[in-house]
């Protein structure tokens, strides 16, 4: 299938393409192709491939906090827009506190490159909030863990991912 100036397969044709956390979840709905990993960055990925920011989606992990208990969760947005982490983000997740995740933390807890981070794979008892506008883009080009590929991804294959919850996370 091709997709911007890239041919994607079967993401369970090419599991070696994903990080190991993303295997156990390759199913229909999910493509994969390889990329050059220096033009893994959202911008010089989507100028590079040909694709626009509108199909290309970004995940980021945050840290909640409450009282003493952290927690982490995970936030899918179109490149074209941002998640609004301290305004809806926090008051859904029901944090006092909350912030971007370390690279560190990160790439340590997700067993993901950082760069590569994709919702497909993430720690079970993560919250995976999905922006709407992700869902309504059709398919979306995500992460796949490594920074040397991507998938493509339905909208169907991600909002079943396991604690994946479809809302407005974006502000207009």
């Amino acid at each position: 299938m091709q997709f911007g100036r890239l041919t994607f397969v079967p993401a369970a044709t090419a599991p070696e393409l994903v990080a190991e956390p993303v295997r156990p979840l390759l199913r229909d709905g999910l493509w994969v192709s390889g990329i050059d990993p220096e033009l893994a960055d959202t911008a010089a990925f989507c100028e590079h491939y040909g694709i626009g920011l509108d199909a290309s989606a970004n995940c980021v992990v945050v840290e909640a906090r409450r009282a003493e208990r952290t927690w982490f969760a995970a936030c899918l947005v179109l490149a074209s827009t941002r998640a609004d982490i301290n305004g809806i983000v926090r008051k859904h997740l029901g944090a006092r506190k909350i912030s971007f995740a370390s690279m560190d933390t990160a790439v340590s807890l997700t067993g993901m490159e950082y760069g590569g981070i994709t919702p497909v794979g993430l720690p079970s008892d993560w919250p995976i909030l999905i922006d709407e506008k992700v869902v309504a883009a059709g398919p979306v080009i995500i992460g796949a863990g490594l920074r040397g590929a991507k998938l493509l991804a339905a909208p169907e294959a991600l909002s079943s991912l396991p604690n994946a919850e479809v809302l407005t996370i974006t502000k207009d």
